[in-house]
């Protein structure tokens, strides 16, 4: 195993354990299910949602078919990316894609375990009396979105990066 390799293994790991201790806490722990939501900070709420769609809550459908099809989906999606991330030739772009599939395991396992991904980090601000809130997400979401912003960083730098599979 390379060097780029196996940090992008351990930054898939880490997004993976991170995710998963937070909801295990948020679930068992805090009992956010009974408690309800928590108030952070003036702009932050720990708020439990189930998202049984994709992401913004796109696709939204409860029925065991379009579970097992997200589930499919992701499967497959985790397997590409897999196979990039051991192709990959820059340290950025491997810690990135370990960031995506750890990410992207962590809600995979959310929907095999509950039917639904587990979502709870809640931001919003109230300015002149209006209010702006934000999508309900996990730290698996935070892995993905950064994964995919290391990325797009990366292929802005000019060194020519693995074609995708």
């Amino acid at each position: 195993m390379t060097p780029h390799l196996r940090a992008g293994v351990i930054a898939a790991i880490a997004a993976l354990v991170a995710d998963q201790a937070s909801k295990l806490w948020l679930l068992n722990v805090l009992d956010i299910a009974h408690r309800g939501a928590v108030k952070v900070a003036p702009f932050f709420d720990l708020e439990l949602a189930w998202n049984v769609g994709i992401s913004f809550g796109w696709l939204q459908s409860d029925s065991p078919m379009a579970q097992v099809g997200l589930m499919a989906v992701k499967v497959v999606a985790v397997v590409v990316l897999a196979v990039w991330m051991a192709r990959s030739r820059t340290l950025l772009a491997t810690v990135a894609l370990g960031l995506i599939i750890g990410g992207a395991v962590g809600n995979g396992i959310d929907r095999f375990l509950h039917g639904a991904v587990v979502d709870f980090a809640h931001f919003h601000l109230e300015i002149s009396g209006i209010r702006y809130s934000w999508y309900v997400f996990n730290l698996a979401d935070v892995a993905i979105v950064a994964g995919v912003a290391a990325l797009l960083y990366d292929s802005f730098l000019g060194v020519p990066a693995a074609k995708a599979p």
